[in-house]
Parts: structure tokens; sequence; C-alpha cells
């Protein structure tokens, strides 16, 4: 049974970084796809950044230049580096790796 994993979100002031990790167990191996999303209170959920099996890279136009996909096809692990946080980036973090969904990670951007 597949099974996602998020991890590494939290408290941050604004203008700090945190690392998003996202990691996927029974079955997955090799390449993968993947992409992040998050959802805000009272909003719909939205693509932050997406990773193609070529390795081709989409950002939303609200994080481009901050925000950083990336993978480990050994560890089966996917991350998303996210630099100079604002207020607006609190929300939950989703991840999804070839289809399969994670619970998400809360992320908060507050003093």
């Amino acid at each position: 049974q597949v099974r996602i994993v998020e991890s590494g979100g939290g408290l941050v002031q604004p203008g700090g970084s945190l690392r998003l990790s996202c990691e996927a167990s029974g079955g997955i191996s090799g390449p993968f796809a993947m992409s992040w999303h998050r959802q805000a209170p009272g909003k719909q959920r939205e693509m932050v950044a997406s990773m193609s099996l070529g390795g081709r890279e989409k950002y939303a136009a609200s994080v481009e230049g901050r925000f950083t996909i990336s993978r480990d096809s050994i560890k089966n692990t996917g991350y998303l580096e996210m630099n100079n946080l604002k207020p607006e980036d609190t929300a939950v973090y989703f991840c999804t790796q070839s289809g399969y969904w994670g619970q998400g990670t809360q992320v908060t951007v507050s003093y």
C-alpha cells in the first residue's frame, strides 16, 4: 500500500525559510512525477510547484523565484524549499507522488 508522508512544516517569521519533505513508501520506486499543493483556510486548494517525470519544473506565479521543488529518486523523497516566506504562504501543504496524496503539513508564516 502506497503511503505519502509530508514533514517539515511549522511556524516561521516573514522572510524566513522552510524545507518540506515528502517521503513515499509501499511500492513507489525510481523517478517519479510530483507536485506540491496548498490550501489556506476558506480558499481552494492550489498547485504551487510540480516536477514531471523528466524533471521539468513549473511554479505558480505567486511563488516563482522563492520556492524550489526537487526530488531524490533513490530515497523516494521529494522536497519543497521555501524562501522569503510571506504571511500569504500560510496554508496546509500537500504533496503528490505518482498520483498519490499525503495528509498535509501546516505552514504558518507570522510574527
